[in-house]
């Protein structure tokens, strides 16, 4: 079965979680890996650029849209031998979640609630909660434009650090599935979140059913409006905007010092450990910087979530230039009083900071 094509210009905010981006020349759907590749392999054989879309949650769309075509990935479903599930990657992320937690397997129940699809998720290494996808992906199928090949990769090939691999800022390889070890005996990841941990009245470390651990996680996310919600102005975002900087190592003593300055030397800095230096709060920066919840863009079309600062989000008639001029806005305030530059977590297709 040919993918199937939707001739008239789609916009782009009708696929996205942030409800912006302009129109796309073509719109196809992929129900199948093979559809998937078919639809990309004939879009490269005629120069055409190919936008992936999964379930948008993490895409910023310029308002001009996009001069190309739009590939909706729709493959469902998984399938699971021992501990090991493959995953088609169009399948919704959460319903895959809840679906483990149904079966009595754990592991994953603390990345519950992330809007989009499973397929790209190592892209982004997707992680909230003291968690990650890389703690659990073994392999990806994708299809390799420049060989058009199938073929499987490795965890270890993948190149997962904060927030990245070695796929994301690349349209060579096309996510077709994903495989994931899980854990038989109904137990969740270890609890590494403090706010999570309070929460579910355990230790940090401790293991708790999978189950109460995703309850836990949903709660926290409903609260900080990171649970979609089409009636919820705050869950119009793409999650979290800005990710968490992190400060090389031979840099994070001047970089506290100067935070410190401003804030106060008494002040706690929040601060993890992360490879080859420091990771800060994106969030708490924002907010030291002076910008509340709710804090308004242009027009008040877009705003800082109510909710939670780390999210921009569109009160209902925004563009997506308006998203960005807040975008600007909140990252040229933390970089101007503490001298730290703030990145954006989704991807900007035809649009740019």
């Amino acid at each position: 079965m040919k993918p199937a094509e939707t001739p008239a210009a789609t916009r782009l905010a009708a696929h996205t979680t942030l409800r912006l981006g302009g129109p796309a020349r073509r719109y196809v759907t992929a129900a199948t890996s093979a559809d998937l590749v078919e639809a990309v392999r004939e879009a490269d054989t005629g120069g055409e650029p190919v936008l992936l879309l999964g379930g948008g949650s993490n895409l910023v769309v310029g308002d001009a849209g996009f001069a190309g075509t739009l590939v909706g990935i729709a493959t469902t479903g998984w399938h699971r031998d021992g501990k090991i599930v493959e995953v088609a990657a169009g399948q919704n992320w959460d319903e895959f979640m809840a679906g483990l937690v149904a079966e009595g397997l754990g592991g994953l129940e603390c990345l519950s609630g992330i809007p989009g699809s499973v397929g790209a998720t190592p892209i982004q290494n997707v992680g909230a909660y003291g968690c990650e996808v890389a703690e659990s992906i073994v392999s990806v199928d994708l299809y390799d434009r420049a060989t058009r090949e199938i073929r499987t990769v490795g965890a270890d090939e993948l190149g997962f650090a904060y927030r990245t691999s070695v796929l994301k800022g690349t349209d060579s390889g096309v996510v077709l599935s994903v495989r994931f070890e899980v854990r038989e005996d109904g137990l969740s990841a270890p609890i590494r979140y403090a706010e999570l941990a309070r929460v579910l009245d355990v230790e940090t470390g401790a293991l708790v059913p999978a189950a109460d651990a995703r309850d836990a996680v949903l709660e926290l996310r409903r609260g900080k409006g990171m649970v979609l919600d089409p009636a919820d102005h705050d869950t119009w975002s793409a999650g979290s905007f800005f990710t968490n900087p992190i400060v090389p190592a031979a840099e994070s003593d001047a970089v506290l010092a100067r935070i410190g300055g401003v804030v106060g030397a008494d002040v706690k800095i929040p601060r993890y450990p992360a490879d080859g230096g420091v990771k800060l709060s994106a969030a708490w920066l924002i907010e030291r910087a002076g910008f509340a919840k709710g804090h308004p863009g242009p027009g008040g079309r877009v705003s800082l979530s109510t909710k939670h600062t780390l999210a921009l989000t569109n009160r209902g008639d925004a563009s997506t230039a308006d998203l960005l001029a807040l975008a600007r806005e909140v990252r040229d305030g933390v970089r101007d009083r503490f001298g730290v530059t703030l990145h954006p977590e989704p991807l900007l297709i035809n649009c740019a900071l």
